[in-house]
């Protein structure tokens, strides 16, 4: 039996892709398979990947279905089904890797994670230390589920305010020690360690998300059935964030809001006051709103010069 079965999901991602790739096959220590998930993508990544990784298990969607969409193919192809209709396939690996194609792994990195996972058999969901291009900590690397309160906080710009603060910054956990190997609500789906017996039981993700807050909910979901979930920083990986929709921003930060709206009405609309509701719901909106305006001007502006040019 397989350490991992590593699912990847690509939309106009040739260049990171082949690094992701690259960086896998000179990982050692763990037993893995690879699929490549192409969300029809325009810029022939699925061509490249097909040419330069055979070994690689290629799935081409006819349509860009989201993240969500895209990793259930391949969660399906490899046994796993939805949990509130079917019941898991036969065990094909010990672990389920989700995994952005805009990171890069050390060698060490998933034989790292399997051994941390091993130690640790009632860990549901791990995941490691994210580093992003200049240095800096990916925040989205270790989080608090966004309840009502803490979303507020987020949503009003305490959290960026009180970086320390355990009350204002919990979203992001800021005032913690990113060193320290800590227990989480969820990590981040770029790079998402998932036992199979965990994940057979929580079933395929939810495909209501196109992209972000899926990681989100399949944590909430793994949670509730009594799994751990754990931040392990003695694993660092390379993560060029925003890489996989950089090219369609305005669609990225619309669906980034409109997923926050999901999750809200999915997890707590149902027992949180209306006042506070319709407050939440408000400021997604407005705040949705004003962000994605902003962006789609810039998008428009660089398509401009570049035009030009």
């Amino acid at each position: 039996m397989l350490d991992i079965s590593i699912i990847i999901v690509s939309y106009n991602t040739a260049d990171i892709l082949r690094e992701c790739l690259t960086s896998l096959y000179r990982t050692a220590g763990a037993t893995f398979e690879v699929f490549v998930v192409d969300n029809a993508s325009p810029d022939g990544s699925a061509d490249i990947v097909g040419k330069e990784f055979p070994q690689v298990q290629l799935i081409r969607s006819p349509v860009n279905g989201g993240y969500a969409y895209a990793n259930n193919l391949a969660l399906k192809e490899i046994g796993i089904a939805d949990a509130q209709t079917d019941a898991a396939g036969p065990k094909r690996s010990r672990y389920v890797l989700l995994l952005n194609p805009d990171t890069v792994l050390t060698v060490d990195a998933l034989s790292g994670m399997v051994a941390f996972m091993d130690d640790n058999p009632d860990i549901g969901i791990s995941g490691p230390k994210l580093l992003r291009a200049d240095g800096s900590l990916d925040l989205a690397c270790r989080r608090s589920f966004p309840t009502p309160k803490i979303a507020l906080y987020r949503m009003l710009g305490l959290s960026a305010l009180f970086p320390k603060s355990p009350r204002f910054a919990r979203y992001n956990l800021t005032y913690l020690d990113p060193d320290e190997t800590t227990e989480v609500d969820s990590v981040v789906g770029a790079f998402m360690m998932l036992r199979w017996e965990a994940l057979g039981s929580a079933g395929l993700l939810d495909e209501s998300f196109f992209m972000y807050g899926e990681d989100l909910d399949l944590a909430l979901r793994i949670k509730a059935l009594g799994w751990k979930v754990v931040y392990y920083p003695k694993v660092t990986v390379l993560h060029y964030k925003g890489e996989s929709s950089r090219t369609h921003k305005p669609r990225a930060v619309f669906e980034f809001y409109r997923s926050m709206l999901i999750f809200y009405r999915k997890h707590y609309s149902s027992t949180t006051p209306r006042p506070l509701g319709w407050l939440i719901v408000s400021a997604i909106c407005v705040r949705g709103l004003s962000v994605y305006l902003w962006n789609l001007a810039g998008y428009r502006l660089l398509l401009a010069r570049t035009n030009r040019t």
